[in-house]
């Protein structure tokens, strides 16, 4: 006796459909690694360039203030760096970031204060803080330095990020370097993937 031809011709597709979906899930893996480690990749050569810091401006990009109104680790990390180079070269200091919905203040706010207590004069340091990403970040900074008759940019941020920061920077016309913080290593494998799925929003223009 023969089995039922369409029985048989359903397991075939439900066999192929499998296989398929599979394949996809294998292929987008790869692809998902790949954009992670070419993110790291960007990383390590933005940190690595060297370029000469003749900017007349330090954009600091914001991170979490917590809700009992200390910095998040990363914050804290960027304002220390920011500060560096400040003392290093003063010059005026943007600080970017809106007001998260559990945050105590905007981060733009926090960073400012943060600074002129560490002797940061207040007419050498400005807020941004309004913006919402990293797109309002530099939008917001460019207004700014527009207004005061600025021209070139140290972007502050953490070290995964640096790389969409600066190119954040290009296409909005910002004349940009940057320097990263360092992250935490436990966390790498998060901050990376987040950043991943930042690229992609970049690059759809989202």
């Amino acid at each position: 006796m023969h089995g039922n031809p369409g029985r048989i011709n359903n397991r075939k597709a439900f066999r192929t459909a499998i296989l398929a979906l599979c394949a996809l899930a294998v292929l987008g893996a790869a692809g998902f690694g790949w954009l992670v480690s070419t993110v790291a990749y960007w990383e390590q050569r933005e940190q690595s360039m060297g370029q000469r810091d003749n900017s007349d401006t330090i954009i600091v990009l914001g991170a979490q203030v917590k809700a009992w109104g200390e910095p998040s680790e990363a914050l804290l990390r960027r304002m220390t760096l920011a500060l560096s180079h400040y003392r290093a070269y003063p010059r005026m200091i943007v600080c970017c970031g809106g007001q998260g919905a559990d945050e105590p203040m905007a981060e733009g706010d926090f960073m400012r204060d943060w600074m002129i207590e560490q002797g940061v004069p207040p007419e050498s340091v400005i807020s941004e803080n309004t913006s919402r990403n990293t797109r309002e970040n530099i939008a917001g900074a460019k207004k700014i330095m527009d207004e005061y008759g600025l021209s070139r940019a140290l972007v502050v941020t953490s070290d995964y990020h640096l790389p969409r920061a600066l190119a954040v920077c290009r296409s909005q016309g910002v004349d940009a370097i940057g320097d990263g913080s360092p992250s935490r290593p436990d966390l790498w494998w998060k901050n990376h993937l987040r950043e991943s799925v930042s690229w992609i929003k970049f690059w759809l223009g989202l």
